[in-house]
């Protein structure tokens, strides 16, 4: 090539725009970290969830910052805490505590991305309003769409092992033959067409994944992957609950005791969670598959997260609404175009009000400056950066009012109920599974006083 020829080339190069970086950001919804092989487990099949943080970074202390649907997601979708957007139980809107805020979609949408929304993003009834728009914020998307699924009226065989306790909750299953019944299925196969549209636009996709909560829906070779004799129940010890401050059981009454199943009726519902993970695995399979197929990956960020962790039987509790490390402490992996570090684990502690800073910062737009949250994006070049010093997780009722701090070391919980204050505290070093109360202990009163300050 002649010299002149070259260097204009080369300058034509440098000055071709950049094509502006895409988001496929997935939520599972009430999904546990402990329930995924990426995570440690021994026996749920989730290759594609394994895949991407394979190919990213899996935070392994990461933690919401309310172990409820509606709490969390006006948290992390806005990047506020749940003091700040009012939301705390399953049903106000953000907007009419704060208004004018402007989204993580939103940013999106008003930065010229085609922002779309299929699934379960912002709180949905499940399985009530599972199909409908209903608490979506039509201002954050340019498309706000519902997938369609029969959930537990599809056609299948199954049971409901609380029938004391209404749908929502209730620990109930159907093995069914048809996937393509399902609201997984269903977004995927919109996530999909949506990738197809706008491969050459930029685009901030929320793909929302109903499973794996109740009811745990999925057809019938999912749960045939799980053989009861396989499965084994949490292990308690005897006095567990002893040291627990009281007003923790009656926080979680419908929850606590392992919900009044006997063994046999707990291991169901082992077999039809990890089943339904497996079912929401394949649906993200799909759209991950896709996204390659495209040839997007290279410039799309992909995030996986849950809303809030849940019990499988630890300390006797099922699902979510505690303070404790298996309800607090979410999956989240981020797998970014150009991070220097990829496979790798990051144990600084991080909380989803950090996504949305993240992911402005890694798409170069710039978030509203009031958000509560710290970018995690020096941790995708090096994951052994430090970050915070302590996560912070509330739940409250109309008579409580609870606060835990995780810290490195240490999970403190403070109950205020009236005039009385209940507290926690467990020592991670000695005590993973958060079976002994060190509160009242003489030797931990320095860790007790400093992490009371932190609350």
């Amino acid at each position: 090539m002649h010299r002149r020829s070259f260097l204009a080339s080369a300058l034509g190069a440098l000055a071709a725009p950049k094509r502006p970086m895409n988001v496929l950001f997935v939520v599972s919804d009430d999904l546990t970290s402990t329930a995924l092989g990426c995570y440690g487990h021994p026996l749920v099949q989730s290759p594609n969830v394994d895949s991407l943080a394979r190919n990213g970074t899996r935070f392994d202390r990461a933690y919401c910052q309310y172990a409820l649907c509606a709490p969390s997601r006006a948290s992390f979708l806005t990047g506020l805490r749940p003091d700040t957007t009012k939301v705390l139980t399953n049903g106000p809107d953000f907007r009419d505590f704060i208004p004018n805020h402007v989204t993580m979609p939103q940013l999106f949408k008003n930065n010229g991305y085609a922002a779309i929304r299929e699934g379960k993003m912002f709180h949905m009834g499940v399985p009530g309003t599972v199909g409908t728009a209903q608490w979506q914020d039509a201002a954050s998307w340019s498309h706000n769409g519902s997938p369609q699924g029969k959930e537990h009226n599809s056609k299948g065989t199954g049971g409901n092992f609380t029938p004391h306790i209404g749908a929502g909750v209730a620990m109930q299953f159907l093995r069914t033959a048809d996937a393509s019944e399902q609201a997984d299925f269903d977004a995927a196969n919109r996530a999909i067409a949506h990738l197809e549209k706008h491969r050459n636009d930029p685009f901030f996709l929320g793909l929302g994944f109903v499973r794996p909560h109740v009811p745990w829906v999925a057809p019938s070779e999912y749960f045939d992957r799980y053989p009861l004799s396989k499965i084994k129940l949490a292990r308690n010890p005897a006095d567990d609950l002893a040291d627990i401050p009281k007003i923790v059981t009656e926080t979680m009454p419908n929850t606590s005791f392992n919900m009044k199943m006997n063994g046999d009726q707990q291991m169901e519902s082992l077999r039809a969670y990890y089943a339904s993970i497996s079912f929401m695995d394949d649906q993200l399979g799909r759209v991950l598959k896709t996204l390659d197929r495209l040839g997007l990956r290279d410039n799309t960020v992909v995030v996986f997260q849950s809303d809030h962790g849940w019990h499988l039987g630890e300390h006797t509790f099922w699902q979510k609404r505690s303070l404790m490390e298996e309800s607090a402490k979410v999956p989240l992996i981020i797998s970014a175009p150009g991070q220097r570090s990829r496979g790798k684990v990051c144990r600084s502690l991080v909380e989803l009000v950090d996504v949305y800073p993240t992911l402005a910062g890694l798409c170069g737009l710039t978030p509203p400056a009031n958000l509560q949250g710290q970018s995690v994006q020096p941790l995708l070049d090096n994951p052994n950066k430090a970050h915070k010093d302590a996560a912070r997780t509330q739940l409250t009722t109309p008579k409580v009012d609870g606060r835990a701090v995780r810290t490195a070391d240490f999970r403190y919980i403070r109950w205020k109920f009236g005039a009385e204050t209940a507290e926690e505290l467990y020592d991670h070093r000695k005590d993973p599974g958060e079976f002994t109360n060190a509160a009242s202990k003489p030797e931990y009163a320095k860790e007790l006083e400093r992490h009371r300050a932190l609350v």
